[in-house]
C-alpha cells in the first residue's frame, strides 16, 4: 500500500448511539512521510443527549458542540469526501478496530452513507495498537512505556506519547492523537525494519487467509487481561477451521501447540467440550481475520517458554495431527456453533430499533447506489426521493436528517412524529441502551461528587454548563 491514513475520532458517547464530533487524520506515504491532513469538527446532531464524561475527556465545550461551522450531516460528508479522495489507502488508528471503526460504521449508516469506507476495497485497515503490542513483545526496548493500575505495561496512546517526550497538552483532540500515533509508528518502523511489512500484511481478510494457508505454524500475539502474550499455534483442518455461524464468519480456529492434541482427537463432542474447559490458557484460539491479527514466523514463539521446552520435531508432529484430524476439527466447529446458538437463544426478544440493526442485514446495493444522488439533491428533492429507498431504515434515517438540517421542508405531521419519537426515547425513565436525560443527570451528579473531592473548580464549572445544556434539551422535548 502506497498510502496510509492515520486517523482518530472524538465522540459524544462511547456507544453506537453516540456521534462522532471530531476527526483528525494524517495521510502519509509508505515511508511515513506526511503528504496530507484533515482536522475537522462538527456539531452534535439534534435530538441526542451527550455523555458529560465524554465531553470532559475530549475538552468539548457546549459552544463547540452546538455552534461549530459544520452540522453533523455536513461534517460526515466532508470526512467521507476526504476518505474517498485518499483511496486506495491503509487506514490505521490506535485501538481503532475496537472503537473508531465501529463508530464510523454506525454514524455513516445513520446518515445514509456507505458504512465500511475505511476497509472496503481498494482500502484496507490495521491498528497501531496491535503493531505496538507485537513490537514490544518482540523487543521490549522498542518504546518507553508506563504501567497500568494493575501493574501491566501500558500501551495507551496518551501515556505512550508522554513517555516518548511528545507534547500531550492537547491529548484527546483527534488531530493531535493521530499525529502522536504517527510519531510512535515511526519509532516502531525504525526499530523493526525487518518486521514492518510483516506487521502490515494482515490488513485485509484475504491477506490473513492467504497467510494461514502457507506454513501452518505461526507466532501470534494477544492481549490477555492487560498482558501481551505470545502463542505458537497451527491452523486446523483446511476444510474445518472456520466458525460456522454467519455472524462469526471472520473467526478462524487455531490450536495452541503447547498442548499435546493426541488425547483430544478421538473424544466425542461432549467429552471434548468438558476437557477444553480445563485448559488455561485456552487450547483453541480464535483469529479474527477482519481485526488485523499480528502473525509472524514461528521462531519468535519457539524462543519462549513453554514452547522453548519442546523440540521442533514434536511441534511439527502436533501440527500435522491437528491439520489431518477432520473429525476433531468438525467437533470444534460443533462446540463453537452450539455456544453461539445458545447465546442467540438467550438474547432478549425485544425489537431492535433501526439504528442498531446495521449488522443484522445488509443495505441493498440499489440503496447504496442511490446515496450519492440523494446527498447531492435539494432538501425538497431529498424528501421526495425517500420512497425510492428499498430499505425502510434508509427512509427513516433520511427523515431524521431532514428534521435535523431542514425541518421546514417536512410536512407538519411528519415533523411532529419525529420529534415525538425523539422525545419518547430521551425522556424515557427506563435504563435504555442510549443516553437519556435522566441518565445524563445521574452521570453529572457522580462527576460533580468526584470533582468536589478534588476541589476541581474548572471541572465543576464545565459540568454546570453541560447540566444547563441537558436542561435545555429536556425543556425542548418535554412539550413534544
Amino acid at each position: 500500500m502506497e498510502k496510509i491514513v492515520i486517523y482518530d475520532t472524538e465522540t459524544t458517547n462511547s456507544t453506537i448511539w453516540g456521534s462522532i464530533i471530531e476527526v483528525g487524520a494524517v495521510v502519509v506515504d509508505k515511508n511515513l512521510k506526511e503528504i496530507g491532513k484533515l482536522n475537522i469538527r462538527g456539531r452534535m446532531p439534534e435530538g441526542e443527549v451527550p455523555s458529560a464524561k465524554a465531553l470532559l475527556v475530549n475538552s468539548t465545550s457546549i459552544d463547540l458542540l452546538t455552534k461549530g461551522n459544520y452540522s453533523h450531516y455536513d461534517f460526515l460528508g466532508a470526512v467521507e469526501n476526504f476518505f474517498s479522495k485518499a483511496a486506495p489507502s491503509l487506514f490505521m488508528g490506535w485501538s481503532n478496530l475496537n472503537f473508531d471503526r465501529r463508530m464510523f460504521h454506525f454514524n455513516f449508516f445513520k446518515n445514509n452513507r456507505y458504512p465500511y469506507i475505511t476497509h472496503s476495497s481498494p482500502n484496507s485497515e490495521h491498528d497501531g495498537l496491535h503493531i505496538a503490542r507485537a513490537a514490544q513483545t518482540l523487543n521490549p526496548e522498542t518504546l518507553k512505556t508506563g504501567l497500568t493500575d494493575a501493574g501491566n505495561e501500558s500501551l495507551a496512546l496518551e501515556l505512550l506519547s508522554e513517555k516518548q517526550g511528545f507534547d500531550t497538552s492537547a491529548a484527546h483532540t483527534a488531530y493531535v492523537d493521530a499525529h502522536n500515533a504517527l510519531k510512535i509508528l515511526r519509532i516502531i518502523k525504525s526499530k523493526h525494519k525487518e518486521n514492518w511489512e510483516t506487521f502490515l500484511r494482515t490488513s485485509t481478510k484475504a491477506g490473513v487467509e492467504t497467510l494461514l494457508k502457507k506454513d501452518g505454524i505461526y507466532s501470534i500475539f494477544e492481549n490477555v487481561k492487560g498482558k501481551n502474550m505470545t502463542y505458537l499455534v497451527c491452523t486446523m483442518h483446511p476444510e474445518h477451521y472456520s466458525h460456522l455461524s454467519p455472524k462469526k464468519s471472520n473467526d478462524k480456529f487455531v490450536f495452541d501447540l503447547r498442548r499435546d492434541p493426541e488425547p483430544l482427537l478421538n473424544m466425542s463432542v461432549n467429552e471434548l467440550r468438558t476437557n477444553l474447559k480445563k485448559f488455561s490458557p485456552k487450547v483453541i484460539r480464535v483469529l479474527k481475520i477482519n481485526k488485523a491479527p499480528i502473525i509472524v514466523d514461528k521462531q519468535y514463539a519457539l524462543k519462549q517458554k513453554p514452547y522453548s521446552d519442546l523440540d521442533l520435531e514434536t511441534i511439527q508432529k502436533r501440527a500435522k495431527l491437528i491439520r489431518s484430524s477432520e473429525n476433531f476439527c468438525q467437533n470444534i466447529q460443533t462446540i463453537y456453533r452450539e455456544i453461539e446458538e445458545d447465546k442467540e437463544q438467550t438474547k432478549t426478544q425485544e425489537d431492535l430499533l433501526p439504528e442498531e440493526t446495521l449488522y443484522e442485514k445488509f443495505i441493498p446495493n440499489k440503496d447504496t447506489a442511490l446515496f450519492k444522488t440523494w446527498h447531492s439533491s435539494s432538501w425538497e428533492d431529498k424528501l421526495r426521493m425517500l420512497d425510492k429507498f428499498q430499505d425502510k431504515r434508509c427512509s427513516w434515517f433520511g427523515q431524521k436528517i431532514i428534521y435535523q438540517e431542514a425541518p421546514q421542508v417536512l410536512p407538519p405531521d411528519l415533523y411532529k412524529n419525529i420529534k415525538s419519537e425523539i422525545a419518547r426515547r430521551i425522556l424515557s425513565k427506563n435504563k435504555e441502551k442510549w443516553q437519556t436525560i435522566g441518565m445524563a443527570y445521574n452521570e453529572i451528579d457522580i462527576l460533580r461528587d468526584q470533582a468536589d473531592g478534588r476541589d476541581d473548580e474548572e471541572e465543576l464549572k464545565k459540568l454546570d454548563e453541560i447540566n444547563e445544556f441537558i436542561m435545555s434539551i429536556e425543556k425542548k422535548y418535554e412539550i413534544a
